[in-house]
C-alpha cells in the first residue's frame, strides 16, 4: 500500500464533504500524516444567476459561510485528535483543489462524492478536464448515502 504522508481533505459542509472529512480523519489517524483542509468558493454560478449584479455584502457572506465551514471542519478535526491546516480558495473547485494538491505535494487527495448522482460534481472541471487528470497524486472518492447520514446523526 502506498504511504500517504501528506492527505489534503476536500470540505464543503454537506453530506458527501463530511463522509470525505470521517474518511480523512480516520486515515490520517491511522497513518499520522500530515493534514490539510480546503474550502472552496466557487461564486461562478451565483454570479451567473444574478446576471452579474451580486454585491459587494452578497459575495463578502458568501466567503464569511465558507470560513466558517472551514472552520467546522478544522475544529471538527482537532477534536478527534487529526492536526489540520485550513485552506481557503475562491474558484473553481477543480482548479483549486488540483492547484493546492500540487502546491503541498501532496499524496492523497480524499473528496465527497454523492453516489446517486454523476462524477461530474468533483471529477469534471471546466472543459471536462477530470480531476483524475489534473493532479498526480490518489484520489480517495468517499461515497455517502442519506441512510448513512442518519446512522451517523443517530451515533452523534
Amino acid at each position: 500500500m502506498a504511504s500517504y504522508k501528506k492527505i489534503l481533505l476536500c470540505y464543503d459542509g454537506s453530506r458527501e464533504g463530511r463522509k470525505a472529512l470521517r474518511c480523512g480523519a480516520d486515515l490520517a489517524l491511522d497513518l499520522q500524516a500530515e493534514t490539510h483542509l480546503l474550502s472552496v468558493v466557487d461564486m461562478r454560478s451565483t454570479i451567473a444567476q444574478s446576471a452579474g449584479l451580486l454585491t459587494d455584502v452578497a459575495c463578502g457572506r458568501f466567503e464569511e459561510t465558507a470560513r466558517e465551514i472551514l472552520q467546522e471542519g478544522v475544529d471538527w478535526l482537532t477534536e478527534r485528535g487529526v492536526r489540520a491546516q485550513g485552506h481557503f480558495a475562491f474558484g473553481h473547485p477543480i482548479d483549486e483543489i488540483a492547484n493546492l494538491a500540487s502546491e503541498l505535494n501532496a499524496d492523497l487527495v480524499v473528496v465527497g462524492h454523492r453516489c446517486r448522482t454523476g462524477l461530474s460534481r468533483w471529477w469534471m472541471g471546466a472543459g471536462n478536464t477530470p480531476l483524475l487528470d489534473r493532479v498526480s497524486c490518489s484520489i480517495l472518492v468517499a461515497c455517502s448515502s442519506a441512510a448513512e447520514e442518519k446512522q451517523q446523526q443517530a451515533a452523534a
